[in-house]
């Protein structure tokens, strides 16, 4: 963006409970209503505990979340490692695709991981986002596995 353009989004951690039902209403259309996930599976036990990001556009419309795990209670999550984050649930909205948004939650969710001490960020990355990931310097570990019904990869970054 030029100088003195305004922002067409701002990114920040969730704050309150207006924050975080808008993210969970992003994960839900993105999720459940576009990639058929089961609405009794989406939401779990992590969320109360996680992390969450979120990106708003200039109106004040929620376009994307995301949401980092971290300490002993995700250790299963991060091979045991204290020191790694896990990100997840990273959902942008329709309207909101190919403006840099998803990128711009991961480095919101990598500068909160840091802001934490972590040393790296896993994620469980749909294949066809393989690549969404690697541009933003995450390598792709191990086989290939369905979550939810979908084909994931496991990825890292060093922070």
């Amino acid at each position: 963006m030029t100088t003195g353009t305004p922002a067409l989004y701002t990114t920040r951690t969730a704050v309150d409970e207006s924050d975080l039902a808008a993210c969970f209403q992003v994960r839900k259309e993105v999720f459940v209503g576009e990639q058929n996930v089961p609405e009794e599976i989406e939401y779990d036990a992590y969320d109360a505990d996680a992390l969450h990001v979120i990106a708003v556009a200039a109106d004040g419309a929620a376009l994307g979340t995301g949401r980092l795990l971290h300490g002993v209670g995700v250790a299963a999550k991060t091979g045991g490692d204290l020191t790694v984050g896990s990100l997840g649930r990273l959902a942008v909205t329709s309207r909101a695709r190919g403006l840099g948004v998803g990128a711009a939650l991961v480095r919101a969710i990598e500068e909160a991981a840091r802001g934490l001490g972590l040393a790296a960020v896993d994620l469980h990355a749909q294949t066809h986002a393989l690549g969404f990931y690697e541009r933003l310097g995450y390598v792709a570990y191990g086989p290939e596995f369905p979550d939810a019904g979908i084909p994931h990869r496991a990825m890292r970054r060093s922070l």
